[in-house]
């Protein structure tokens, strides 16, 4: 009777174990679905933001800016057109990203942390 006893003891433990395997693929196939959706969704954000184009108040930024350097001589250290537009480091930061086809900005040569902003 032992034998009966443990052998139903482990049919038991296998079910339990089956089941148990049974719930991990469910929820690794529910997890596999929701990265690729949220793949999809980041993809689709992606393409959004590649083609936002400036707002008009970007677009007097922008010439205040090419203005600017080109009083300076067509080169200029990012940090003072920045200061002396009166801009934050973050919203200098998408402008230069609008304009980019007009100013380049390249690593100043005595210290490589500083950007300096040329006229193309």
């Amino acid at each position: 009777m032992p034998e009966d006893q443990l052998l139903a003891e482990l049919m038991a433990e296998v079910k339990a174990l089956r089941s148990r395997v049974d719930a991990l693929e469910s929820r690794q196939d529910e997890d596999a679905s929701r990265l690729a959706l949220d793949i999809a969704y980041d993809r689709q954000c992606i393409t959004k933001l590649e083609k936002v184009e400036p707002q008009p108040m970007q677009r007097d930024r922008a010439d205040i800016l090419r203005a600017l350097l080109a009083a300076n001589g067509g080169k200029m250290l990012a940090t003072d057109a920045r200061k002396k537009m009166h801009l934050g480091r973050s919203r200098f930061s998408r402008l230069l990203s609008t304009v980019k086809d007009d100013i380049e900005a390249k690593p100043y040569h005595l210290n490589k942390s500083w950007q300096v902003l040329v006229l193309r």
